[in-house]
């Protein structure tokens, strides 16, 4: 007996699509009595799990088995006086589910990829812009130095005694140019620990962090580690350059 899981076929079609993709079979010429008899032994094998799904298969069986009956007996011709072949309708069948089911995988796919992609408001960052690359960005520091320095300022930013939900007061792109303004042709560097001490929100510091992020991301800032363990230096890049060389 052919040994198949079961959902591995979505119908029928499916199940015939597979006997002749496997075996490399030319869908226009059929072996009509090899194929007929697999299709059965997988026919019984379904009628033992699922009676309701066998149902459509039964009826191809059928099918199947009357085309058989037509290819042993002698060929009916058309007004042209051409053969006409028994299977030309399952083969009609069978190229038109392929063609479904080539479009189907491949809105799957895009839907597959869509899926990947994550979209979020109040930030006016093109995407197709190409950043440099972060290992460029980042000077021996790594995310787990970020993540600590984060924890610290989170630890010390002002406590509140009870939690309120409300939208936060500032965007992403506001705190972008927050932190930009910190730079001018004096100042190339400032300590990630000097700008804590000017929020004085916890919900606005996070907005700020994700900021700091994004503008490295795109090129605009970089990190370096500090001797302060806990901290780390944030500098100013222009035209893709870095303007303080660290060794």
């Amino acid at each position: 007996m052919i040994k198949v899981k079961l959902t591995t076929f979505e119908g029928p079609l499916d199940l015939l699509l597979f006997f002749i993709k496997r075996d490399e079979i030319n869908i226009y010429d059929i072996p009509i009595q090899k194929i007929t008899k697999e299709f059965i032994e997988y026919l019984h094998y379904i009628q033992q799990l699922d009676l309701e799904i066998a149902g459509d298969f039964i009826l191809m069986a059928s099918t199947l088995m009357q085309i058989k009956v037509r290819m042993l007996l002698p060929r009916e011709v058309d007004e042209k006086g051409e053969e006409i072949d028994p299977r030309a309708d399952l083969v009609k069948a069978l190229l038109e589910y392929m063609r479904y089911k080539e479009v189907a995988e491949e809105f799957s796919f895009l839907e597959s990829n869509m899926l990947k992609l994550s979209y979020r408001g109040n930030f006016d960052y093109d995407p197709k812009e190409e950043p440099q690359e972060l290992s460029k960005l980042l000077k021996n520091i790594s995310i787990y130095d970020i993540a600590k320095a984060f924890k610290r300022a989170i630890d010390n930013a002002p406590k509140e005694v009870y939690h309120e939900i409300k939208k936060p007061p500032v965007t992403i792109d506001d705190q972008m140019n927050f932190l930009l303004s910190f730079f001018d042709y004096n100042v190339k560097k400032i300590h990630f620990l000097d700008i804590v001490p000017k929020i004085k929100e916890k919900i606005v510091f996070v907005v700020t962090f994700i900021a700091l992020l994004e503008l490295v991301k795109m090129g605009k800032l970089g990190l370096k580690e500090s001797e302060n363990f806990n901290d780390f230096e944030i500098y100013i890049i222009e035209n893709g350059e870095n303007l303080l060389f660290c060794n």
